[in-house]
């Protein structure tokens, strides 16, 4: 009786965990619902997985140009091949309109940064958002192409770069948004000026939480130095989502099977957490809104370190120097 009443408890229990998942998908309206993205442009960087890849798909369905940065072309392809395989026979319904394009992008280089932003420079005659949302998280130590601690360096100051380079068609094509992709961990970080790189001492989950800080203090004073252009800024955390990001974290073997069944059942989806991103590029409702930051589209308060202007101010400036912005 035993193993039968236990294999009844665990039929029972993952049907009623199906039933919430099901119940919780349905109550969560799309972001994008109704709206239109056609004749915009949008870059989204790590777009070929994740969340990145969600929101990719649903702007594409709502018709917009949408160019992937991505760090591996060959992912990218293959990804944008299922993204159009995907919505081809609805897209073809509903007329088309969209475009997918695939560039290279790797944020642990700086020259690569500045060689996409070339490119988009020279090819695109607008920019109507931009969604920095690669990101890598709690790897081991490591450093970027140009001697940043990888964390730091992917996360912001690659994004830094990436986005200071493109303000000025930004602008020429307002109203125009930036959508900067953080992390509710920000609250666990620390910017610590004395050791930005990490070299003193390396913790690759506060590290994360350092760069996710960073994130919102980047966007709120861009936000600040955008006021009166038509360019808003406007920074986010998506929830606990089941994606690739988590990679570096090792999980005991024996414990995969409850950690994927936990995750299956209380993590978000990729599409559930891309919502955010997809209603801060495309809603209405956030138009002409600036230097806020988002959860479940909707406005959430912040940790007093996330609104200190002053270390954003020195962060900004020592970014500046950090990417070669300034000498």
């Amino acid at each position: 009786m035993a193993p039968a009443a236990l294999t009844a408890a665990l039929l029972g229990g993952g049907l009623l965990l199906a039933a919430w998942r099901w119940l919780r998908a349905a109550a969560r309206p799309g972001a994008g619902a109704g709206a239109s993205m056609r004749g915009k442009t949008v870059i989204i960087t790590g777009a070929n997985s994740g969340l990145g890849r969600a929101a990719a798909t649903e702007l594409l369905r709502m018709q917009a140009r949408v160019i992937m940065g991505c760090r591996d072309r060959a992912r990218a392809e293959r990804a944008a091949r299922e993204i159009r395989a995907e919505l081809g026979e609805r897209e073809a319904a509903e007329g088309g309109g969209g475009e997918l394009v695939v560039r290279e992008l790797d944020l642990a280089s700086l020259r690569s940064v500045r060689a996409f932003c070339h490119r988009v420079l020279q090819e695109e005659p607008r920019l109507d958002v931009l969604i920095n949302n690669a990101g890598i998280f709690q790897c081991p130590y490591m450093k970027t192409e140009d001697g940043f601690e990888m964390q730091f360096g992917v996360n912001h100051l690659g994004h830094f770069l990436l986005t200071n380079l493109l303000l000025g068609l930004l602008k020429n094509s307002a109203p125009s948004r930036i959508v900067v992709v953080s992390s509710k961990l920000y609250k666990y970080g620390e910017i610590n000026f004395e050791d930005l790189n990490s070299e003193i001492n390396y913790n690759k989950s506060f590290c994360y939480s350092r760069s996710k800080l960073a994130n919102i203090l980047f966007a709120r004073e861009l936000a600040r130095r955008l006021e009166g252009t038509g360019v808003t800024v406007n920074s986010l955390h998506p929830g606990i989502v089941r994606t690739n990001l988590g990679r570096h974290v090792n999980i005991p073997l024996l414990a995969k099977p409850l950690f994927n069944l936990v995750s299956w059942a209380f993590f978000k989806t990729p599409l559930e957490g891309a919502q955010t991103s997809i209603y801060l590029a495309s809603s209405p409702d956030v138009e002409g809104v600036s230097g806020k930051y988002f959860g479940d589209c909707k406005e959430e308060e912040l940790l007093p370190k996330a609104m200190d202007d002053l270390v954003a101010r020195k962060l900004w400036d020592i970014s500046e120097v950090m990417v070669g912005l300034l000498k």
